[in-house]
Order: C-alpha cells, then structure tokens, then sequence
C-alpha cells in the first residue's frame, strides 16, 4: 500500500459519508471521522471553530440547508506530508455544487444551481482527522447570486475548471520524486517573491515570474480579483495592482505546505499581511495593517509552473478595516425589516 493510502482512504470515505448525510446527521459523521480535540479552521466569518458540534453547527449544518442537494465535484485530490510540521495531509480542490434554494450568509437565494470554490486541507493522525483548513470563495458564490459586493474586477470570474490535463485526483500514489520537484520548484517561486518583498520594491520585473513560471500561466484569483492568463496580463490585472498598492508586505509562513506527483498546495494563517494604500480590489487604501490568510494549489508541467489556483479570504482582510461585506450586502439587498 502506498505511503498516503489509509490517509486518502479516511478523507474519502468522511467525504462519501458527509455528501449522503441528511443535515441531522452531521455532527454524527465528524464525530466518526474527526478527533476529540478537533481544530477547523475556515475564513470569515467562521474562523477557528473547535470540535465537531460546533463546526457543524457553524459551518456544514447552515451549508447543506441553503445548497439543497450538495455534492462535491472534485478537481484536484492529493496526500503528502506537511513539511512544516511533518504530518500526514490529503487536500481537496474543486466546487461545491447544489441549488440555492435557502438564504446563506444573508445571501438571497436564486432557485438555481451554484458553485463554491473550496479548498480543503485534512491532517490525517492515528486514523483520525484532528485539523481541517477549508478555503471557501464567498465572493464567487456571491457574484453568481447577483450580489457582487465589490467593484469590478480586474480579472475574470467564471467557474473555473480544474487542471488542463485533466490529470488531478491521485488517488493512487504518485512516484515520491515527482512531489519533491513539484516543491522545489514552488519554494524557489516563494523564495524569490519574498525577496522582493522584503527588498521593498513595489513592482515586479517579468523574468522574476519568467523563472519558474510558463509564459501561457494561468492564475486562477478569488472572486474580487478573477482569472488571468499569460505573465502580461497576470502581472496587468493582479500582481501589480497587489504590489503597487499594498505596502509593508510581510510574509508570515505556512501551516501546511505539501506536494504530490506534479501538484503542490499551501495554506496559512495567515500568510502575510500588507497595508493597503488606494486601489487594490478598486478600494481607497486606509493606512491599516491587516492579515490575509491564502490557499495556493499549482500545477507544474515540466520545469515551470503552469496553473495556480488561489483562494484568499478577502472578506476577513476587509473586516480587518472595518467592512463587514456580508453584513452590508444583506442590510442593502436582503433587508431585515
């Protein structure tokens, strides 16, 4: 068997269950999967919830009741051992898919079908899931309702697909030496990003991406930011409105940071934190420091990095600086009166 078998065998079997169960019957589900001391960690508004009840109670229980039907469609599916802290970890990227048919975060519901891009990490010891960090894209789900809470952005939003090859779900182990290429790579990607950074340089030359990344890349941003293809028009409609106007860029680290075959994957919490100062996201900058916490999942083809998907819980960074978008989309569109 291979070395992640009976992790990805867990993780696939809480999904399995958790997909069928009826809404009363989650807490049971997390209590046969997860530990006692279980942690989940999840963007705003959820946050740290700890234990099963009250992730149920918080996060799944009001989900599987406003998506009538849930089902999770699965783009990328990989194991590995975090090599921050060195655990067993198995992440699931794709959508959440149901129809809205229930108010969710003061969202009004449509009658029609809807995604939710997720990410999901699951830290797998002693045949129990003691961590969960999902990433979930709000302001996605939001945009398809027809509640976009931002301006326009810079990129393009749509549901986006999973990798090009259509080579994601391992759920046979991949050859350990193709893992550890996929992460050099990305760690040098890393590495070179936050020299500049903490260099203090707010632009970025092109042969500084052009080093691990394919000239045809595709960056897959949040809702708020959108999709990108080429290093022009990434670099055009995200790294630079990011790095013109953020400042005091800092890079915080990992909780978990992992790869498999030609897929890696990362989270923190947070990641980093900056300081806007007019015009990122179309915003006026207000001179306060605020944490982002961000998933990052790539795809290496070759020797350069061919398609990123990105997860950045935005809605906690803005309620950092005082907008609770949630809060003001439903007091505007979906009034309690």
């Amino acid at each position: 068997m291979g070395k992640y078998q009976e992790a990805k065998k867990k993780v696939r079997d809480y999904f399995d269950a958790l997909e069928s169960a009826r809404v009363e019957d989650i807490k049971n589900v997390l209590k046969e999967y997860m530990s006692e001391d279980y942690l989940f960690r999840g963007v705003y508004p959820f946050r740290e919830q700890h234990g099963t009840d009250a992730t149920a109670e918080n996060f799944w229980i009001p989900l599987k009741k406003s998506l009538k039907r849930m089902q999770r469609r699965q783009d990328i599916f990989i194991g590995g051992t975090n090599e921050i802290s060195g655990e067993k970890w198995v992440m699931s990227m794709g959508h959440f898919m149901g129809l809205f048919d229930e108010e969710w975060m003061g969202i009004r519901p449509t009658g029609k079908m809807i995604n939710l891009r997720y990410a999901e990490f699951s830290c797998v010891e002693n045949d129990k899931i003691t961590k969960t960090g999902i990433f979930i894209d709000i302001i996605g789900f939001m945009i398809q309702a027809g509640a976009n809470p931002l301006p326009p952005s810079t990129g393009s939003c749509f549901v986006y697909p999973g990798p090009r090859d259509h080579n994601g779900l391992l759920f046979e182990d991949a050859p350990e030496n193709e893992g550890i290429e996929t992460l050099a790579l990305v760690n040098k990607m890393v590495d070179d990003l936050s020299a500049l950074n903490d260099s203090g340089a707010m632009g970025c030359p092109p042969e500084v991406l052009e080093k691990s990344w394919s000239k045809d890349m595709i960056w897959y941003g949040p809702g708020g930011i959108g999709a990108s293809y080429t290093i022009p028009r990434y670099q055009l409609q995200h790294q630079l409105p990011f790095r013109n106007n953020l400042k005091d860029k800092k890079f915080n680290g990992h909780v978990c940071r992992f790869a498999e075959g030609n897929f890696a994957c990362f989270f923190g919490w947070p990641n980093l934190s900056n300081v806007p100062i007019g015009g990122f996201l179309g915003l006026p900058g207000g001179e306060i420091k605020a944490d982002m916490q961000v998933v990052d999942v790539y795809y290496r083809k070759g020797d350069k990095l061919s398609e990123n998907w990105v997860l950045i819980d935005i809605p906690f960074w803005l309620k950092q600086q005082g907008l609770d978008i949630f809060q003001r989309t439903q007091q505007i569109l979906n009034p309690k009166l």
